[in-house]
């Protein structure tokens, strides 16, 4: 295996289990290609024994009696049975637990989703096998990790047949840009924080693409090898996205991003870019999208009140698709035929992809700014609707607190350093804002490649933060 960067909490909140007494189940959850396998395996190394069963990616021959004859003979390789029947999902956990009586041992049903989702008697019999066989062993974890996270609120976290019974429920993000700048190794003191930001604005915190990452080579040349050549990870990644988790309803779902790449976007605006109804079948695929992580859903709120608003918009939140669908989907032809040389200037995205970084990264932000998070009422980009009694407005990120301050922050991304035009723009943010009495305005600049001296000595803002400080 590869070196195991980042997950430190994480990793210690599964350690925690293993002071119980009784036997735990547990769920994680994540995107594609966020680490869930990898933090399974890791926490592996804690038992006697670990067992890892996958399960099947969905296409158009994968059915249920597949799903559990793959199941069947992965569980004769991990537990040596041999002459196992896939007729019942009932017999096969029967098995495995006949096997994981005793010891400290770790089972992980991988990708549940997939494995369970063609047989209606499966969550059922994986219930009824863990009340009756699994949790007998008080050493035992099992632990049921997916792709598809709706399915798995749905039909386990919010099913009554597993109320009560799950231990430890995880959701894996993207990680931090403190650990990101780890995969650039024993070489990231000589790597700047503007090349480093090129390949996270492609690739977000998502530890499988940083995997990729060749120090040696510029940010360039890493992108072109990823995502302009048929055999790079990147090229292929997107289809396998959305095929593995939406099946035959995958075109529904890209419909929906594309329709987010260019910025976020109300249900309303969404509905009529679409040519859809303003329904709850749409609500539905948008739910599905930030349940699996690609898409986010950021609330405005009453600064006054300070109460959640009705008003929301949709926000194309992962990188990598952002970048697949403006660069590498338009040169998919060329790209097959060996004809792209060089990496087309991505640069007109640079500004959502560094928004996004930022965001993702909110608690590094706080942090820089000195506010504790029991100090924050709300946090999120936030809009302002027009109405005969105020102006529209726009805002890339919105601190509030108990102390009634908002900290402004401008996000701004640049190819050289930010001039005095920074100034302006935030002032006529401000102005703009429908401000309560007694509350006080602290403008916030974060930056990749430094700002002017005009700009440091004008004493606008009360912090400057460089990209870097949060890497």
């Amino acid at each position: 295996m590869s070196s195991f960067i980042g997950r430190a909490q994480e990793l210690d909140q599964l350690k925690l289990l293993l002071k119980k007494k009784v036997a735990s189940l547990v769920v994680l959850k994540g995107r594609r290609r966020i680490g869930k396998s990898r933090l399974a395996e890791e926490f592996g190394g804690f038992f006697t024994k670990t067992l890892i069963f996958a399960g099947l990616p969905p296409n158009e021959h994968t059915t249920a009696t597949i799903e559990r004859s793959d199941f069947s003979a992965q569980l004769a390789r991990e537990a040596g049975l041999s002459g196992l029947k896939a007729d019942d999902w009932g017999d096969l956990f029967w098995h495995l637990a006949n096997v994981t009586q005793k010891g400290r041992i770790l089972i992980v049903l991988d990708e549940i989703n997939w494995m369970g989702s063609k047989d209606a008697t499966f969550l059922g019999k994986l219930k009824t096998a863990w009340d009756l066989h699994f949790k007998k062993n008080p050493n035992l974890v099992l632990l049921l990790s997916g792709s598809m996270s709706a399915w798995i609120d749905r039909n386990i976290l919010s099913h009554t047949g597993f109320m009560g019974r799950i231990s430890l429920e995880m959701t894996l993000k993207e990680l931090p840009l403190s650990v990101c700048d780890k995969f650039w190794g024993k070489q990231s003191p000589h790597v700047s924080a503007y090349e480093k930001f090129k390949i996270l604005s492609v690739t977000g915190g998502v530890p499988r693409y940083l995997e990729e990452i060749r120090p040696e080579l510029t940010a360039e040349q890493n992108i072109l090898q990823w995502a302009f050549h048929p055999e790079g990870i990147l090229f292929h990644e997107f289809d396998r996205i959305f095929s593995d988790l939406f099946s035959k309803r995958s075109h529904i779902y890209q419909t929906i991003v594309e329709k987010l790449v260019y910025g976020s976007v109300d249900l309303n605006s969404l509905s009529n870019m679409l040519n859809y109804q303003k329904s709850g079948v749409l609500s539905a695929y948008l739910e599905d999208l930030i349940e699996t992580g690609y898409v986010a859903r950021d609330y405005t709120w009453h600064l006054k009140t300070a109460k959640l608003s009705a008003l929301s918009r949709y926000r194309l939140c992962d990188n990598y698709l952002r970048f697949y669908l403006r660069y590498i989907l338009p040169n998919k032809a060329r790209i097959k035929k060996g004809r792209m040389l060089a990496a087309p200037a991505w640069y007109a995205i640079m500004g959502l992809q560094f928004e996004n970084l930022v965001i993702n990264n909110f608690r590094l932000l706080d942090a820089a700014l000195g506010i504790r998070p029991e100090e924050i009422v709300y946090d999120n980009p936030f809009f302002q609707k027009k109405t005969q009694l105020q102006l529209g407005c726009q805002i890339d990120y919105l601190i509030q607190t108990v102390f009634n301050t908002l900290y402004v922050c401008e996000i701004k991304f640049s190819t050289d350093a930010i001039g005095a035009d920074v100034v302006k723009e935030v002032q006529e943010k401000i102005s703009r804002l429908k401000i309560p009495k007694g509350f006080s305005i602290r403008p916030v600049l974060i930056h990749v490649n430094d700002v002017t001296q005009t700009v440091k000595e004008s004493g606008f803002f009360s912090h400057i933060v460089a990209f870097g400080n949060l890497l």
